[in-house]
Order: C-alpha cells, then structure tokens, then sequence
C-alpha cells in the first residue's frame, strides 16, 4: 500500500461512520502565540471550548504540519520537520471508548499490522491528574493482553496545550516494533499561561497518527527514509553523492527542502526574524550538507520538484507555487554561498583558536559575527562546533541577538513611525509609488510579475519582483512613463475595508509573500492598482511628483531588482 492509498483509506474509514472529512488547514496558524501549526487539532481549539464547529460534532483530517522541536536530531531514522497527521475528532460527540474502538479496528482490522508487535500506553496519574482506568478496560475487552498495556507518567501520556494555553488531557497511545504510531489524547481540562488545569465543561478526542510513521510500519521499512514520502527525494540526492556511507547528510537535506518546499508556498520567505528565520535555518542547513556531499549547485532544485512532484496532488499549493518555490530555494542557496566558504574559514579558524588554548566554549561574539557577517544560523555554528568537540557560549550569543533585535525593531520604529515628519510622508509616498510600479510592471512585461519583496526609506523605493532576464532600456523607459502618466492622472487612491474571500473576488493582488487575516484593507489607485495592503498611502497620485528608476539589477536568480525615487 503507497501513501496516497493509506492517507484516502484512513479518510474514508472516519468518513463512513460519521465524520466530516476537513482539508488541511495552513501552516501559518491563527494563533499568534505559535509560528506554525503543529498539530491536526489547532485548527480545531475553538470548538474544544464550546464554540459550534461548523462542520459538525465529528470530524477527520489530514494535516501538514511544521514542529521546529526536532531541527536538530533530523538525520536519525525517523524525526522529520514537516509531517503529515492523520487525525480524528470529537467535540462532545463520543469519547474514549468509541475513539479506542476506531483505532484499534482501523489499524488492527483494516490494515491487518500484527498485534503481537503492538503495545499500548496510558496514563498512570498524578498528584493534579487522576489516573485513566478507563483506557486499559477497553483495550482489554477489544482482545489486548493486560501486560501489553503500560501505564505511563504526565511527560509520556499527557499532551497539550499547543500555544500557551488551550485543550488538554490524558492520553492512550500505540506502538508498533517500538514506534510510536498513534497518539488519543482525551481533552477533559484547560490549561491557562500560567500552569492552570481547569476541567472542560465539554468533553472532546483528539487523535493523531502520523503518516510517516504508519507508512514505515504498514510498507514493513527500516525507517521513514525508505518510505514511498521519501524514497524519491533520497535517490536524487544519491545520484550526484560522493560519500555513500554519509545518510545523515542526505536525510538533513531531504527533510529540510521537503520542509521549506512547503513553507515557501505558504508565503513564507527567508529571513532573520520569526518563520523567515526558520526557513533560512533549514535551507542553510541543507546547504551546508549539500556541500559535506560535494553535490552539483543544481542539487537542491531537483529536489525541490521532486518534493513537488510527490505531492502536487494531494496539496495543489505546492505545484501552483512551483516556479516561486524554487526561485527562493536558488536564491537562497547563492547568497549563503557566496559567504559560506569565507564564514567557514573563519569559524574553522576560531575552532583552532579555541582548542590550541584547551578552551571547550566557543565565544558567543564569534558566534554572534558569524550570524551577522556571514549569514550563519546560530545552530549551523553549534552543530560544526560540536562536531570539533566544543560547546558555544549561547548565553552570551542569545543577549547580543536580542539586542540586536532592539535595534533593528527601533530602526523600524523610525522607518513607519510618526506620520507628521516631512521624512515619513516621503515613505509614504513611495509606499504609494511602489504599487503603481508593480501594476507597470505586469502590464508592460506581463502578469507573470509577482512581488518578492520590497524596501522603503526616506529618500527612495527598493522593489523585487520574479522575472527571468535583465530588463532592456526600452522597457524600463516605458515603465517610468506609465507610473508618470498614472501620476499626472490625479487617480484617487481609495482605501476599503473587506472580507478576504470579497478582496480577492473583486481582482486585488494578494502578494505571495503575504498572509492575511479574513478581513483585510484594499487599496485602490483609479482603474490601475488594486492591492491588499496595511497603507498608509497618499490621498492622490499628483502628491508623488516624478518618478525616475535609478537602478535595475539581479536579486538572485529568476529575480529582479528595482532602485526608484520621486523627485519634486
């Protein structure tokens, strides 16, 4: 059985008794207090606590999630970044032992596994919980031996919340051949910021199976590597790889690009902060690895499409994103090559440094230059370093970084702060400009132009977009006389209030880059430019004066880059 097989039959199995079957929701989550969703019950907190679910009592899923927990102990047989969890759910609906009943008959009934490799956890209780005797009567009346069920402690078989607070409980889990393959966690409490279990006026299940795992065991391989989710990736890394013994190397690359491919097309792009930092973390990563296997530069794309490839059908972002996905993937490989074998140099020189002094630290300002010169990823750094036997000042490294943040969110402050500075109104003019720009640039070189990112000071605009080749002077000339034109024009800019799902009815562009909440602000520039966008912006276009394009240059490869300012 390949994987798109055993993800429809477990869907199919839920939806024949009585559940809705709910697409994946996004790995940008509404809960603002996780970057990424990673479980198959976030998309469901709400209904936990009392809210009506829309879709009913019971529903099932697929979920792709992202966890950042394992970044680090991705190259053993079985941690991963991105996963997919199969799931199962009831808000008030049934309880444990219909959720008990469901798992043991799909995994047991429907698709055969053994028993006799199975053991089943649950927990044991604490001092605050009570212990769950509930779970070990029903696995025992459904034919499973009393001494293959183990109870277990609060870091073993409670789970929850996901965020800072929410849902919870008490959980019954299965193993096969001694992996873990499904996870029913029982929500009976709340837990609030500070510690606080309260019990939950409803009752829910929340189930998780990941599919990785379950494809390992159903396909009877060694590891998740092996798999039909993998097997693919793994043999376009093995085609140009020089060392055949190095499989942690190619298991770090192929998470990885399997893991940005996906949060590339969610809008997510590099960068130092947050979700970008994460994905830089990964490609970066991968990067390096890439190098350790001396593989063509031409690497890490194969297997991007690879990772498309596999999964275009079940998740059509992937392949609508696919020109995007891979655009950011090249880019980012040549800007961190470009200072990697410098930065590697440096840090192998201070490594030397250290241990010709017997020191076992590595100071966190090395570390913390090599972040901000070189682009190094603290844990990029960390990871070499352990590899030479020393530990790296990460106190020291973590209180430069936050400062570092301090300025940078000043700096941001002053940028997009203080709308009565004659300075702020000349960004928020080009603000203004940078949209009849990007609307020049679809209707002069085609609506294959997309945003991919943009800058603003006071004294001009930088704007990125994808496109293939430099433009030519012709070009650039017609698109400063259409923005001028537009200019000249007085077009009013109006600004709306809407419904995402009404914004992009009515034709504005939402940027690749982005990702946005269900209500949103429209910024219309006459009949030329509608976009969603946060503002602010001038009242009319004859506020911008002239606009002249100083600069036009490479951003990377398949991206181009746009210098403008606005004279009086």
């Amino acid at each position: 059985m390949n994987s798109d097989q055993l993800r429809k039959q477990f869907l199919n199995f839920f939806e024949k008794r009585g559940h809705a079957i709910v697409p994946s929701s996004s790995l940008i989550p509404t809960d603002p207090s996780v970057l990424f969703t990673t479980a198959g019950m976030q998309q469901f907190k709400p209904y936990y606590l009392g809210e009506p679910c829309p879709y009913g009592k019971n529903v099932a899923s697929c979920q792709k999630c992202f966890r950042t927990s394992d970044i680090d102990e991705v190259g053993d047989e079985r941690h991963l970044t991105f996963f997919e969890m199969l799931g199962n759910f009831s808000f008030g609906g049934y309880f444990k032992e219909e959720a008990i009943k469901f798992a043991f008959e799909f995994l047991f009934k429907v698709l055969k596994l053994p028993l006799k490799n199975a053991i089943f956890t649950v927990f044991k209780g604490d001092e605050e919980v009570p212990e769950d005797k509930d779970s070990p009567k029903i696995w025992q009346k459904l034919g499973v031996p009393k001494e293959k069920i183990v109870g277990m402690g609060r870091q073993d078989n409670f789970w929850g919340p996901t965020g800072l607070e929410g849902p919870c409980g008490p959980t019954t889990e299965i193993h096969i051949n001694g992996i873990e393959v499904w996870n029913l966690v029982f929500n009976e409490y709340f837990k609030d910021r500070d510690g606080k279990l309260t019990p939950l006026k409803q009752k829910g299940v929340d189930t998780g199976a990941g599919l990785e795992r379950l494809v390992m065991v159903v396909q009877k391989k060694n590891n998740v590597f092996e798999t039909d989710l993998f097997e693919p990736i793994v043999k376009i890394i093995r085609k140009n790889k020089c060392d055949l013994s190095n499989t942690r190397s190619e298991r770090i690359i192929a998470d990885h690009i399997k893991g940005a491919v996906f949060l590339i097309s969610e809008g997510v792009l590099p960068s130092n902060v947050e979700r970008g930092y994460v994905l830089r973390r990964i490609l970066r990563r991968a990067i390096l690895h890439s190098k350790i296997l001396n593989l063509p530069k031409n690497s890490l794309t194969e297997v991007g499409k690879e990772v498309i490839e596999i999964y275009k059908n079940v998740y059509p972002e992937v392949g609508t994103h696919q020109a995007d996905v891979l655009t950011v993937i090249e880019g980012e490989r040549e800007k961190f090559e470009k200072t990697l074998e410098n930065g590697l140099k440096k840090l192998k020189l201070q490594i030397k440094s250290c241990k010709s002094k017997n020191e076992k630290t590595l100071p966190g300002k090395i570390v913390f230059d090599l972040f901000q010169s070189y682009g190094f990823p603290f844990e990029i750094t960390k990871e070499i370093a352990k590899e030479e036997g020393l530990e790296v000042d990460e106190k020291d490294f973590q209180e430069r970084f936050k400062k570092h943040q301090e300025i940078s969110r000043v700096g941001a402050e002053k940028k997009f702060g203080g709308l009565g500075k004659v300075t702020d109104y000349n960004m928020v003019k080009l603000h203004t400009a940078t949209h009849l720009l990007h609307s020049a640039l679809r209707k002069i070189l085609g609506e294959k132009v997309k945003q991919m990112g943009s800058d603003i000071t006071p004294e001009r605009l930088r704007f990125d977009f994808s496109f293939e080749r430099r433009l030519k002077e012709e070009e650039i000339r017609k698109i400063e006389e259409l923005v001028n034109q537009k200019i000249k024009e007085d077009l009013e800019v109006k600004k709306e209030e809407m419904e995402l799902d009404e914004a992009l009815k009515s034709g504005a562009l939402a940027f690749f880059k982005e990702k946005y909440p269900e209500k949103v602000t429209v910024y219309t520039i006459g009949d030329f430019s509608k976009e969603i966008c946060a503002g602010p912006h001038v009242k009319k276009t004859s506020e911008l004066g002239i606009f002249k394009i100083k600069k036009e240059e490479s951003a990377g490869k398949g991206i181009r880059r746009i210098y403008a300012i606005l004279l009086k």
